[in-house]
């Protein structure tokens, strides 16, 4: 089995050029990160719609000037043909991470998702081919579940989806297998499941739950929570989810490619219990901080009432083993949070 830590050794040792999409949102800043942290090329694309630049700029402060010096950027839009071709031109490695999120978005604006996660993503396959990438990993959902009632999820097993998200989502898999297929692509889908931690936006309406509930709870605002409470997810914190690009787009075995992966950590955690997690933490970063209860409200079109990972494909045939549990990961995301969103 493949460690982590010596793939990383192994980079440092012999860089590669890698190309992140969506380089200055959440996952990509992170990304961009560690691989500058591993000594290697990087090209960076992002229109910023839903990413920022404070997020390149917090990346630049915690690398060195010879490891920013390896990091290129442009301000550029998937959607466009042409800047998908030259942004693949030379590159080892793609990890494409630019996309539209969020369920209720997509349910007021379908069009806005499909140019995005559609039409974007088919470009950023096409140039991967003419390119003659080695590797295309992308960001996939665990949305693509859908209805499909088993606990937990696995690969091969899903639902109907939900919202229009998912519906691209899903599709970006079978255009994924087309190509592989078709055209000799190697591409790795990523299953999401609830990343949180450093850089996650917690402003706006599509706000992902834990960084909108440090700032509320830090701010003294009411908290809402969608449903009863009892709703679950497998929350992943965000160096699981490097780990997983890092690995699958390094992977060895002959079966590793042209498949989709869950990645989570593989335990399930409800709403209630994830606000009262949050709320100690908060307790024990704020002054005189006050307890308080949160709101309960109708449950939102769209989403799925429960979500639990198999991991196992993952951990088999790309060595991705997660190292931060809920806990550990709020731990660690927690002095970000409080220092950043206060």
């Amino acid at each position: 089995m493949r460690l982590y830590a010596q793939v990383k050794k192994d980079l440092s040792a012999s860089p590669k050029t890698w190309l992140v999409t969506g380089v200055a949102g959440f996952i990509g800043s992170n990304l961009l990160e560690t691989l500058l942290a591993c000594d290697q090329r990087v090209k960076g694309i992002d229109n910023f719609s839903t990413g920022h630049q404070h997020n390149l700029d917090q990346v630049r402060l915690l690398v060195t000037k010879e490891q920013w010096a390896r990091f290129s950027f442009t301000k550029a839009d998937i959607r466009d043909e042409d800047v998908c071709q030259d942004a693949c031109h030379d590159i080892d490695y793609v990890l494409h991470q630019a996309a539209l999120g969020s369920v209720p978005r997509s349910l007021e604006n379908p069009q806005l998702t499909h140019a995005n996660n559609l039409t974007g993503y088919l470009n950023m396959l096409v140039a991967a081919r003419d390119q003659k990438v080695k590797k295309f990993v992308y960001a996939a959902s665990s949305s693509t579940y859908g209805d499909h009632p088993g606990l937990p999820k696995k690969e091969d097993l899903i639902g109907r989806p939900l919202s229009p998200y998912a519906v691209t989502k899903y599709v970006n898999e079978l255009y994924a297998d087309v190509f592989s297929r078709c055209y000799d692509v190697k591409p790795v889908g990523l299953r999401y499941f609830n990343i949180f931690g450093r850089r996650q936006d917690p402003n706006g309406a599509y706000a992902a739950v834990i960084p909108k509930w440090f700032a509320g709870l830090m701010a003294k605002e009411k908290i809402f929570i969608n449903g009863d409470g009892t709703t679950s997810r497998d929350f992943c914190y965000i160096d699981n989810c490097v780990q997983a690009n890092i690995m699958a787009a390094t992977a060895t075995k002959e079966d590793s490619f042209n498949q989709v992966y869950n990645i989570a950590f593989g335990e399930r955690t409800t709403l209630t219990e994830l606000f009262n997690h949050i709320q100690k933490r908060v307790e024990g970063l704020v002054d005189n901080y006050i307890k308080v209860a949160p709101t309960y409200r109708d449950f939102r079109p769209g989403d799925v009432k429960h979500s639990l990972a198999d991991i196992s494909k993952a951990r088999e045939l790309i060595d991705y083993n997660p190292e931060f549990s809920v806990l550990q990961g709020l731990d660690q995301a927690a002095d970000w949070y409080f220092k950043n969103l206060s």
